[in-house]
């Protein structure tokens, strides 16, 4: 299977398995759905704009390479921080909950993140 198709599927099967394990505990009352969404939302954006930095670099040239998933990681920091800033300041979310929620989810796909770059290394090293 590709890599890029089978880290679609896990991101699936991921996303599917952390909303089961959400939604059927909490209650509707105590915790905004919507801030959780939303942050769910951003962080899966910024996986998949990761990896697929990633999969368009890894067969360029090392300083490419190096530009390319650096750059992309910096400029995906600072759209996230600024997100989270439009999100806070023009209070579209619950700030408790959408902030837990983003730094859990977070932590969460960016593991997912780094198992699909090492899944990529080991085929390319396979192919080689």
């Amino acid at each position: 299977m590709k890599p890029l198709f089978e880290f679609f599927i896990k991101l699936c099967i991921l996303s599917v398995i952390l909303w089961g394990v959400l939604y059927f505990p909490l209650e509707a009352g105590r915790v905004d759905f919507w801030a959780l969404f939303l942050a769910w939302t951003m962080v899966v954006l910024n996986t998949i704009a990761g990896y697929l930095l990633f999969d368009y670099a890894i067969d360029k040239d090392s300083s490419s390479f190096t530009k390319v998933v650096f750059g992309g990681l910096a400029v995906r920091m600072l759209l996230m921080m600024a997100l989270i800033a439009v999100v806070i300041l023009k209070d579209l979310a619950v700030v408790n909950d959408f902030v837990f929620s983003f730094f859990a989810f977070y932590c969460i796909y960016v593991i997912v993140e780094i198992l699909g770059y090492q899944k990529k290394n080991k085929q390319k090293k396979n192919t080689a």
